[in-house]
């Protein structure tokens, strides 16, 4: 709700029928349309239902009134649909985090699909060769990585809050548990609002970073081996005191967790206690161990990154006297198991810390002399830029949100021109299917390229993100 507008409550007893749902889980459905409106050749005011299904006959109250639209929050459901679910987490309804619980997850995937397929249509006006099956793994435990928010309600609640805003709210959840975290850091919510209600700085510890690795040894007989290696990055925004400090140790001791402290900017993120431990994921496929930082970017769902590299690399029909650049890289997600395959690969990062991660994880691996990196800012390229990376037959591209734009401009700018330098194929991972496809309206209608085939991945169950891919070939016409 805007500044200053105020709230409403109008409950509507007449029951509708929900025809459809939007991204932020919200059942969309018409009025019928009154005479004026028929007149004018419109159809009726749009009312989107927090809770409420397709198919669904519900009663609602209007919480938003505007002239073309209304909000509501579902009142009574009196045919629910065949695909409605029971939500797991208690925190449902309030947290933001996870607004599609009461979705069926095979449903949830479903509409993720035609989300992809819809903006293909609309924004780049085509349409795959091929439908890739959409990939899907656990629906619960799944999120490895997490920024939860802390904040001081003594007065109100008598404690600490620690977890997800409310849903388009300022406010933290008031939550002691999450299902879509593993266990064992689920478990540590009550421990950690105790924690901070303890600490003298209390109210300037906004914010709780999670990262958790995988076991140091999943085959050691030694159990502190065989466990998740789980970090918490604590903001400290006023220095810590001594009696602070040995908190902060005995905690990490009782509950076996690495803390690390960061008292300003990301670059500042350091290890307080224990000095020294590892956080890693694994690519058994391609043989590949990634340790990474708590502050480092690294996907939230372990066991679908697997699966996702995998599908990406065999998507991409790597030889093995193939020069591949990697786009986006990261701290080499995609580059090094595509090092596994490749003669060469070029790994492209526009920030400068994450290039040195990757190198260092190219010795780890003993990669660093078959795979490359260099900084380069990938918003702003022209053909000059494309053209001092030399020519690879094959690109892997994985932005931001924002998406690659500027690449395809400049990839279409070298089709024009009649340049071999574009790539044969490239295979685009993105976290944003409406950039995906405004980039595969460029890439299809102005630098020579087909649409061979897309689909998505459910990354993030429960949530309306849609993680999807496509794969770009060369036009022989």
């Amino acid at each position: 709700m805007r500044r200053g507008e105020k709230p409403v409550h109008i409950v509507v007893t007449e029951p509708i029928r929900v025809e459809s749902l939007d991204l932020d889980a919200q059942g969309i459905a018409r009025l019928v349309p009154n005479e004026e409106e028929l007149n004018q050749g419109q159809s009726g005011k749009v009312i989107f239902i927090q809770g409420a299904l397709p198919t669904e006959l519900v009663t609602y109250v209007v919480t938003r009134d505007k002239a073309r639209f209304s909000k509501a929050k579902v009142l009574n459901i009196l045919k629910p649909a065949v695909f409605r679910a029971e939500p797991k987490c208690k925190a449902f309804g309030v947290c933001g985090g996870c607004t599609m619980q009461h979705l069926d997850i095979r449903a949830q995937v479903a509409m993720k699909q035609r989300v992809l397929e819809d903006d293909l249509k609309h924004i780049a006006k085509v349409a795959p060769e091929e439908i890739l099956r959409p990939m899907g793994g656990p629906a619960w435990e799944y999120r490895h990585r997490a920024r939860l928010s802390a904040v001081n309600r003594s007065i109100k609640k008598g404690t600490v809050l620690i977890g997800f805003h409310e849903g388009k709210s300022g406010y933290v959840a008031d939550m002691t548990a999450c299902e879509i975290l593993p266990g064992h850091v689920s478990a540590l919510l009550p421990a950690m609002r105790q924690l901070v209600n303890g600490l003298s700085i209390v109210d300037r510890m906004p914010q709780i970073e999670i990262a958790v690795g995988e076991p140091e040894d999943p085959n050691s007989d030694d159990p502190k081996k065989t466990r998740p290696v789980t970090a918490l990055v604590f903001r400290n925004l006023l220095p810590l005191t001594s009696a602070d400090e040995q908190l902060l140790r005995d905690f990490a001791d009782e509950h076996a967790v690495w803390i690390w402290l960061q008292p300003k900017g990301i670059e500042t993120v350091a290890p307080f206690y224990p000095l020294t431990g590892k956080l890693c994921y694994r690519l058994p496929e391609f043989g590949i161990e990634m340790p990474f930082k708590p502050a480092d970017f690294t996907q939230v769902n372990h066991l679908m990154n697997r699966a996702l590299v995998s599908r990406a690399i065999r998507l991409l029909e790597v030889q093995a006297s193939d020069r591949v650049l990697d786009l986006f890289c990261g701290i080499g997600n995609f580059t090094l198991p595509l090092a596994r395959r490749a003669q060469s690969v070029l790994g492209i990062e526009g920030l400068e810390s994450l290039t040195t991660r990757a190198k260092a994880n190219a010795e780890h691996n003993q990669l660093a002399d078959t795979v490359s990196f260099m900084q380069s800012n990938l918003f702003e390229v022209t053909p000059e830029t494309i053209a001092s990376w030399e020519k690879a037959e094959r690109w892997l591209m994985d932005p931001p949100r924002e998406g690659a734009m500027e690449i395809c401009q400049a990839l279409a700018q070298l089709y024009e021109q009649g340049s071999d330098l574009p790539p044969q194929r490239i295979v685009y991972v993105s976290c944003n299917p409406k950039t995906l496809a405004r980039d595969a309206d460029i890439l299809c209608h102005q630098a020579g390229y087909v649409l061979k085939s897309a689909g998505i991945v459910n990354m993030f169950p429960h949530t309306s993100h849609v993680e999807s891919m496509a794969v770009f070939e060369r036009s022989t016409n």
